[in-house]
């Protein structure tokens, strides 16, 4: 009779560990489990920890609560003003809500992937190839509002949305080089004319000084000659100027009638 009870007992606690090994589940602390009873949602999600599911009526499906950092392939297309471009992003995306996440959709980092795809193929076409290039923050923007709103319902949150390279075909570089050289070279042109402007007023200004005071043209004489000499050339070439010429004419034509007398 004691070896029955024994045997029993034995039974009893074996199936009490079998039980209790198919039952048990641990939940990681980025993880939620969604329990399905016999195929049905449960309403309680389970948290992070050990937990219990009945075995072989409950399946624990476990969700990862974490921000996926997902890359969205490189899509070609056409922009507005008709330029062939190529352009890759990447997703920044976490679930928010596990039992959406596992209802709602059959695969939500599939389907985010997909929306992020043609939400980057509608962005392209919409919008012109300076925008692609200088106003990143605004169609990062747009990407994420498009990828947001159908994500909402799958229990998926979208963090951030960034365009990571946009690229040109070789033709289209090489315009856009041309034309940056030849926006550089304007812009020397327009900068050599107005210093050229500049100094013609300048110019013009020391001209009539000078015409008020013939000295000031003497000393101007000197210097030029002055810097032309500390160039150690073994020619010096030494303008006369006219007004010169007149002026020594009138000092001699001034100073004739005093010798006569």
């Amino acid at each position: 009779m004691v070896e029955e009870l024994v045997a029993a007992g034995v039974s009893v606690v074996f199936a009490g560990l079998v039980y209790t090994t198919a039952a048990a589940r641990v939940v990681k602390q980025y993880e939620r489990g969604v329990v399905l009873r016999l195929g049905k949602l449960r309403p309680q999600v389970r948290g992070p920890g050990f937990t219990m599911v009945v075995p072989f009526v409950d399946r624990l499906r476990k969700v990862n609560m974490q921000i996926v950092t997902m890359p969205v392939p490189a899509q070609e297309g056409i922009t507005r003003d008709n330029v062939t471009v190529r352009v890759d992003a990447v997703v920044y995306f976490k679930v928010v809500d596990a039992a959406d996440a596992v209802i709602q959709v059959e695969d939500y980092r599939f389907a985010v992937s997909q929306m992020a795809q043609t939400s980057l193929r509608s962005i392209i076409g919409k919008s012109d190839l300076d925008d692609l290039l200088s106003s990143r923050e605004q169609l990062n923007q747009g990407l994420e509002l498009m990828i947001d709103s159908p994500a909402i319902g799958w229990g998926v949150q979208i963090d951030r949305v960034e365009i990571k390279d946009v690229s040109l075909p070789e033709t289209m570089k090489r315009s856009m080089a041309r034309q940056a050289e030849a926006d550089r070279e304007r812009r020397a042109r327009v900068i050599n004319a107005d210093a050229e402007l500049q100094a013609s007023k300048k110019l013009a200004q020391a001209a009539e000084v000078m015409s008020e005071q013939p000295a000031a043209l003497q000393l101007r004489l000197l210097q030029t000659v002055v810097a032309v000499a500390a160039e150690k050339n073994s020619t010096l070439v030494l303008p006369f100027p006219v007004e010169l010429l007149r002026f020594l004419e009138r000092a001699q034509s001034g100073q004739r009638p005093t010798e006569s007398e």
